[in-house]
C-alpha cells in the first residue's frame, strides 16, 4: 500500500445525487483532502438498462455544486469489463475459481426445495471439485472458491471488527455465463487498479466486504481500510425516503441553501468533532477522521440545516455570495440580475446577509434593491401610507435632499425632523419602508438609503408622498 491516501466515490447513475450519496462523497473528499491524498470518482454504470447519461450528468452537477472536486478523469466501470473478466479468468487458471454449469432453473429449484424444508438456501455448486476433463460443452459461469471453514474478519474503522463465518459465504459468481463480470468483481478490480486505500461507504455494503475480501485475498492484493457509515434517517427514525421531502442534492440547491452550509450540515450528519456545530471547510478538512463517525444512523433535521446555512451566509465573502446567488437563479430558471442590480446587491450585502438562512430569504430582504420605480407597496406596508404619513414624507424629503449622504448625517436629519414635528422616529420608519421597499419588514431605512443613493431615495420618497400614488 502506498503512503498516500486514496479514496473514491462510486455512485450508480440511475437518478439524482442522493443526499446520502452526497454525504458519502463528502466524507471521502474530506478524508483525502485533509491528508494530501486523492479523491477519485467512478461511475458504476455496468447496469446498462438503468444507467443513463442524464443521471451521470446530474451526479456530476451535484458534486460540482457541493464543491467536491475529484482528481483525474471520471472512471466508467463499464469500460473496464474486459479487465474485470481477465481477473476472473486468471483466478480460474490458478485454481482459485471454477466453472459452474448449473442453470438458473436448477439453482431456483434448489432454493425452492431448501425453503420448503426449512434449510439454508445458500447454494453449494456441485461443480466445485469436478475434474475439468469431464466438463460438458455447455454455457458456464465462473465462481470463486470461497473458504469453507474458519471466519472472515472485517476490520472496520466505524463498526469495529465484524466476524462472519465462512460457511455462510457462497462461491460467488465472478463471470456470468454470457461472459459479463458481476458488480462485486468489478468493484474490487477497479478499487485495486485505482489504488484505493480507504473504502468509505454506506453500511448497507458491510456484508459485501466479506465477499469482496475473497477476491483481494485470492489475488494477493492489499485489502483496503474499510469504513462503513450508517445510513441517514428521517426525523421519524426511518430510512430517508421521498416521504421525508427532498432527496437530491440539486433540490437543496434549488431551495437556496448555500453549498458551504450544506457541506457543514452533511459533515455533522453522523460525524462529530467535540461539540462543534459550525465550522469552515478548512476546519472540516483538518478535523475529519474516521473515529469521529458514529455507529447509529443520523437523523436529517431541516431546522439545523437552515441554522447552519444562515451562519454560513452571514460570514461569506460578498463576491462569493453574489456568485452563488447567480448560480441559484440559473438553477431555478429565474431571470439573471442585471449589471446594475448586481452592483447594488453587492453594495447591500452587508445589511442583507445577517439573518437570511437561504437565498430566497436573501432576495426577499433585497426587495428594495430589486424593485423598480414606481414602488408598488404590498398590502401590509400600504397601510403605513395614509394621508398624514404622506405629508410627513413630503416635508422630510427636502431635509434629506440637503443632507450629506452619510449614516450619521441621515440619522441626524431625520432625528431633528422628528423632534421638530414632535413625533417618534417609529412613526416615520413605517412610511419610509413602504416608500423605499414596498415592504413592512426591511433592512434599516438608513441602510436602504445609503445603498440606493440620494437620487433614488429622494425619488421614491417623492413618489410615495404624492397623493394617490402607491396607495
Amino acid at each position: 500500500m502506498t503512503d498516500q491516501v486514496v479514496t473514491r466515490f462510486a455512485p450508480s447513475p440511475t437518478g439524482f445525487l442522493h443526499i446520502g450519496g452526497a454525504r458519502t462523497a463528502l466524507f471521502n473528499w474530506l478524508y483525502a483532502r485533509g491528508r494530501g491524498g486523492k479523491f477519485l470518482l467512478r461511475i458504476e454504470d455496468t447496469d446498462r438498462a438503468r444507467s443513463t447519461p442524464e443521471a451521470t450528468e446530474a451526479i456530476l452537477q451535484g458534486l460540482s455544486w457541493l464543491g467536491l472536486d475529484h482528481d483525474g478523469d471520471v472512471v466508467s466501470q463499464f469500460d473496464g469489463a474486459a479487465r474485470h473478466a481477465e481477473i476472473a479468468l486468471q483466478l480460474l487458471e490458478e485454481g482459485k475459481a471454477y466453472k459452474c454449469f448449473a442453470t438458473q432453473d436448477e439453482i431456483a429449484a434448489f432454493r425452492e426445495s431448501a425453503r420448503a424444508e426449512g434449510k439454508s438456501t445458500l447454494y453449494r455448486s456441485p461443480w466445485r471439485d469436478v475434474d475439468p476433463s469431464t466438463h460438458p460443452d455447455a454455457p458456464y459461469a465462473i465462481r470463486i472458491k470461497a473458504p469453507q471453514d474458519g471466519t472472515t474478519v472485517i476490520r472496520d474503522q466505524v463498526q469495529g471488527d465484524v466476524t462472519i463465518r465462512n460457511d455462510q459465504l457462497d462461491d460467488m459468481i465472478l463471470l456470468r455465463s454470457d461472459g459479463t463480470p458481476v458488480y462485486m468483481l468489478a468493484v474490487v478490480v477497479d478499487d485495486h487498479d485505482m489504488g484505493v486505500t480507504h473504502v468509505i461507504r454506506g453500511d448497507d455494503h458491510l456484508n459485501n466486504a466479506a465477499r469482496q475480501m475473497m477476491i483481494y485475498q485470492a489475488m494477493g492484493w492489499t485489502v483496503p481500510v474499510w469504513a462503513h457509515i450508517p445510513l441517514i434517517h428521517g426525523a421519524d427514525g426511518k430510512k430517508l425516503s421521498k416521504r421525508h421531502g427532498a432527496l437530491g442534492a440539486e433540490e437543496y440547491q434549488k431551495m437556496g441553501y448555500p453549498a458551504a452550509g450544506m457541506r457543514n450540515y452533511l459533515a455533522r450528519l453522523g460525524w462529530s468533532h467535540g461539540d462543534d456545530e459550525f465550522f469552515t471547510d478548512a476546519q472540516a478538512r483538518e478535523w475529519f477522521d474516521l473515529d469521529g463517525i458514529g455507529k447509529s444512523p443520523a437523523r436529517f433535521d431541516t431546522k439545523k440545516l437552515e441554522n447552519l446555512s444562515g451562519q454560513h451566509i452571514a460570514v461569506s465573502d460578498d463576491a462569493a455570495l453574489l456568485h452563488e446567488l447567480s448560480e441559484f437563479l440559473a438553477a431555478t430558471g429565474s431571470e439573471a440580475l442585471s449589471a446594475k442590480k448586481t452592483t447594488l446587491m453587492g453594495d447591500a450585502m452587508y445589511c442583507l446577509k445577517e439573518r437570511a438562512k437561504t437565498f430566497p430569504e436573501l432576495l426577499d430582504k433585497a426587495q428594495f434593491v430589486l424593485a423598480e420605480r414606481p414602488i408598488d407597496p404590498d398590502e401590509k406596508s400600504a397601510k403605513n401610507l395614509d394621508t398624514v404619513s404622506r405629508c410627513i414624507l413630503k416635508e422630510l424629503t427636502p431635509q434629506l435632499q440637503n443632507a450629506s449622504w452619510t449614516r450619521d448625517e441621515l440619522e441626524a436629519a431625520t432625528g431633528a425632523f422628528a423632534e421638530a414635528k414632535e413625533i417618534k422616529f417609529g412613526k416615520m420608519a413605517g412610511p419610509m419602508r413602504a416608500a423605499l421597499a414596498g415592504r413592512a419588514v426591511t433592512p434599516s431605512v438608513f441602510d436602504m438609503m445609503l445603498v440606493l443613493g440620494r437620487d433614488e431615495t429622494v425619488a421614491r420618497l417623492m413618489d410615495a408622498a404624492e397623493e394617490g400614488n402607491g396607495g
